[in-house]
């Protein structure tokens, strides 16, 4: 396998992207060795949709589009990244205010530590930001 391997898509900032970017990073992932069916894919899947979600939801309309990045480091590190054009950074509410929601970036900071790794956001140059995480890959090198 290459030592770096990319896949990106922008999508529009509207409830039907998020199964749209579900089915995106999953197709990717299953291409680079990552079984479908495995607790991995399952996890990634979760946080691909919390993610996408956060990024219809919570840009009020001023993020048109959203951008998915996946990469795959040496088969080592996943990074996946959800970008939007919004400047509001994600907020952790207090727990009265989250009875209904406000609970998505505490479950991705949680099942990436669990996984082993960790969750991250960063500006872009445009003003907006890109919620990310990295984990390990879950899948043994090839020979």
């Amino acid at each position: 396998m290459a030592d770096h391997q990319e896949a990106t898509v922008t999508l529009p900032s509207d409830p039907v992207s998020v199964s749209a970017a579900r089915r995106h990073v999953t197709r990717v992932l299953s291409e680079w060795g990552l079984s479908d069916d495995s607790e991995a894919a399952d996890v990634i899947r979760l946080i691909v949709s919390e993610l996408a979600t956060n990024a219809v939801q919570h840009t009020f309309g001023q993020s048109p589009t959203f951008t998915v990045d996946l990469r795959l480091d040496r088969d080592v590190e996943l990074y996946l990244g959800v970008t939007d054009s919004h400047p509001r950074w994600p907020q952790k509410l207090p727990a009265a205010v989250r009875q209904d929601n406000g609970r998505g970036m505490v479950i991705i900071r949680a099942l990436a530590k669990e996984c082993g790794g960790g969750l991250g956001v960063s500006p872009t140059p445009d003003g907006g930001k890109t919620v990310s995480i990295t984990l390990p890959w879950p899948v043994p090198a090839r020979a």
